[in-house]
């Protein structure tokens, strides 16, 4: 979306004046969930919807024999 919109990382978390680490985790796709308010504020600085900057990925899970399964109980 920044790339989007021309502007920097940088620009980005001025204008959200949130701490650069938990910005930085957000942009590089390092973190595993997200605030409402967060996104929320995100979508004011960027001037989108929420569908615009979240992307669900698919993961598959892969299975497990009966094996493998008893060895991880014990």
């Amino acid at each position: 979306m920044l790339k989007k919109l021309k502007k920097s990382k940088y620009w980005f978390i001025k204008n959200m004046g949130s701490s650069y680490q938990a910005l930085s985790r957000l942009i590089n796709n390092e973190t595993a969930g997200i605030k409402f308010d967060t996104l929320e504020k995100i979508c004011d600085v960027l001037d989108c919807e929420p569908g615009d900057i979240i992307v669900r990925k698919k993961y598959v899970r892969k299975k497990v024999q009966k094996d493998e399964q008893a060895d991880k109980a014990v």
